[in-house]
This record gives structure tokens, C-alpha cells and sequence, in this order.
């Protein structure tokens, strides 16, 4: 039976981000994610998951570097991470330290470390090398915090040059470093775009073990998995039938974007919560 969590980066943004654990709490909502939480203090966050009796199962590490992620700091908005960037090693193991700190304090179990966007400059020879490198040390270090570390293909449409966007390339990269908590961030939305053909994708990948999350949204338009030409329900089934027993992320765009608008749009989860 799918595990449904909350993405609050992209449900109830009509609401600040400490405000939308409260409403995914009560739309029934057992455990969130969230791209990243650096904007509010690791006890701050702990104390409002504890209160609700949420779990938060997954967040990004750093886009940038780690100072950039404070509150308060200038974002760079073009960021999407540093693991295959070379010359960025400094920068990426400052991002992981913060991502362990936040992970140790909200007892999330996995966190995804973004791997940067291809650039006139390193070759994809050079990326990948620094990927496999970087991905192996903080791999090491998550296991001694007991944390899982996830890559996850992202689509060249909305994001233009991310180094890692095939499932291939991703499982590869998982085998090539060897550790067993490195494993791969399968989106739904994603692969659809990119590769398609997604029954045969899970049926190829969910039984290797290397499927570490899940996440779903409606495509071509990034809203409710209810519409646009992917058939989650039937999906849903495969999951069950492959004995897929992980947390499936929520990470859309409602369709409805006025206040309110996430909660009144859930109809098509309410069975599963």
C-alpha cells in the first residue's frame, strides 16, 4: 500500500514554512520532505515535527555552498548543487556536514545531494570522475551517521544542463561508487519526461534494491498526479506489486494556488491516508 509524504516546498506555499507541517499534519499527512529546511533552526524544526507526530523522511543538502544556505544569505539562484563539480570538493563536503547536522537533529533517515549543472569548462569525463569521488566519501560519512545519501535524474526541460538525468547514468553511478547507502532518487515526473516507458522502468530498477525514494506529480504541468497522461493509480499497483515499501514524495505544483488550494486538491490521496 504507497506511503504518501509531503513535499512543503511545493504543498501549502500560501502558508510560511514552519506553518505547512501543521496543515500537512492535518490533511492526514504522516511524514514530509522538503527541498531544504535551512531556513529555520534544526531544534526549531525537531520540536514542530515532534509535536505533530510528523517524520520527515528526506531533504536536499545544500544547491550551493553551505554559508549560502543560512538564514538570511544571498541564495544563488542558479545553484543546483556541487557533487560532480570539480574544484568544488571544499564546498561540497561543507554542504554534506550541514545536511548531516540537520539530519541528526530531525532524525531523517535520507538526504539527496544534487549533483551541479554542466558548464563550458570540465568535460562529462572530468563530472563524472568528481561525482564518483565525492559521492564515495559522503556515502562514508552518512553510513556513520546511519543516513542514507539519494541521487536523483532531473529533467534537461526544467532545469537546462543538470549533469544526472537518465536512470541508467544513476544506477550506474550507484554501482561504480559501491556503498550500500547510496542509492537512487526515482521521480516519477522526471522519467516520464526524460525517458518515458515508466512500468518497465520500475519493474527493471525497483527490484535491484538501488531505489532508495520515490516522488510523483502530474505531467506535462507539474500539478496533481490526477491528471495529464501518467496513470498513477495504475502505477500505485505496480509499486504494490513489486513490494515497493518506501515513502513516495508529493512533490507538485496544486493546480489551485490560492489559500487553501493544496488541501482542497488532495482528493486523489485520500484513500491512501
Amino acid at each position: 500500500m504507497p506511503q504518501f509524504a509531503a513535499n512543503l516546498s511545493w504543498l501549502y506555499t500560501d502558508l510560511p514554512f514552519l506553518a505547512r507541517f501543521e496543515a500537512a499534519a492535518r490533511d492526514g499527512f504522516l511524514a514530509v520532505e522538503c527541498m531544504f529546511p535551512y531556513e529555520a533552526k534544526p531544534a526549531e524544526l525537531a520540536a514542530r515535527l515532534r509535536d505533530l507526530g510528523l517524520q520527515m523522511v528526506l531533504f536536499n543538502g545544500p544547491a550551493g555552498t553551505a554559508a549560502q544556505a543560512a538564514p538570511g544569505a544571498t541564495v544563488d539562484p542558479s545553484a543546483r548543487g556541487t557533487a560532480a563539480l570539480p574544484g568544488r570538493a571544499a564546498d561540497f563536503r561543507d554542504s554534506v556536514a550541514l545536511a548531516l547536522e540537520y539530519a541528526a537533529a530531525l532524525e531523517c533517515p535520507r538526504i539527496h545531494l544534487m549533483a551541479g549543472l554542466m558548464a563550458q569548462g570540465p568535460s562529462p569525463q572530468a563530472m563524472h570522475a568528481t561525482y564518483v569521488d565525492n559521492l564515495g566519501w559522503a556515502a562514508a560519512k552518512a553510513a556513520e551517521a546511519g543516513v542514507q545519501v539519494l541521487i536523483e535524474p532531473i529533467n534537461a526541460r526544467d532545469n537546462p544542463g543538470y549533469f544526472l538525468y537518465r536512470q541508467d547514468q544513476a544506477h550506474a553511478v550507484v554501482q561504480e561508487v559501491g556503498s550500500d547507502n547510496l542509492k537512487v532518487q526515482m521521480d516519477i515526473y522526471h522519467c516520464q519526461i526524460v525517458e518515458g516507458d515508466l512500468t518497465t522502468m520500475l519493474r527493471q530498477y525497483l527490484p535491484t534494491g538501488r531505489v532508495g525514494h520515490m516522488q510523483i506529480a502530474g505531467v506535462p504541468q507539474r500539478h496533481e498526479p490526477d491528471v495529464g497522461e501518467v496513470n498513477y493509480a495504475y502505477l500505485f499497483s505496480v509499486f504494490d506489486a513489486l513490494a515497493y515499501d518506501g515513502w513516495i514524495g508529493c512533490e507538485y505544483k496544486p493546480r489551485d494556488g490560492t489559500p487553501g488550494g493544496t488541501s482542497r486538491g488532495l482528493g486523489w490521496v485520500k484513500p491512501w491516508l
